[in-house]
């Protein structure tokens, strides 16, 4: 029997401005034959760590990491091997020197979980948070939570 869903309708993939597409693993299911809890703060970083660090978005400059200080997850609904899903992540805030995403993962219609992550920009060197210089303000501005 499944557990009852949590809807939330304010909860749209289309507000998410960056989104990536994956598959239900097996071993991401735990003996109650859905995804376990666990997993989706998995699920949330893989989409977290594709939007920062993968292609040219400027995101992530040199000699400088993310780093999460936050994170917080609503699961909302099961959801079950095979099937595919999406990430869905936006920006919320931006402050001195953190952002603020929030992130949804979606099994067709349904949300089956929703996430807030606060990361910190540190130096690398130091490790000391590092304020958010205005081109990397600038380079966010895509990525800015659409509702």
């Amino acid at each position: 029997m499944n557990a009852p869903i949590r809807p939330n309708p304010s909860l749209r993939l289309e507000d998410y401005p960056f989104r990536l597409t994956d598959n239900v693993r097996y071993s991401d299911l735990d003996p109650n034959k859905h995804v376990n809890n666990a997993v989706y703060s998995t699920y949330f970083e893989t989409s977290r760590v594709t939007l920062l660090r993968s292609g040219d978005r400027g995101l992530m400059p040199k000699g400088l990491s993310w780093m999460v200080v936050h994170l917080a997850i609503d699961f909302r609904a099961e959801m079950h091997w095979p099937g595919s899903f999406e990430l869905g992540v936006g920006v919320s805030k931006l402050g001195r020197t953190s952002a603020r995403f929030a992130q949804v993962v979606f099994a067709g219609d349904v949300c089956t979980a929703s996430a807030e992550a606060v990361t910190v920009l540190v130096d690398a060197a130091t490790r000391k948070p590092t304020p958010l210089t205005p081109d990397i303000i600038e380079r966010f501005q895509p990525w800015l939570l659409r509702v």
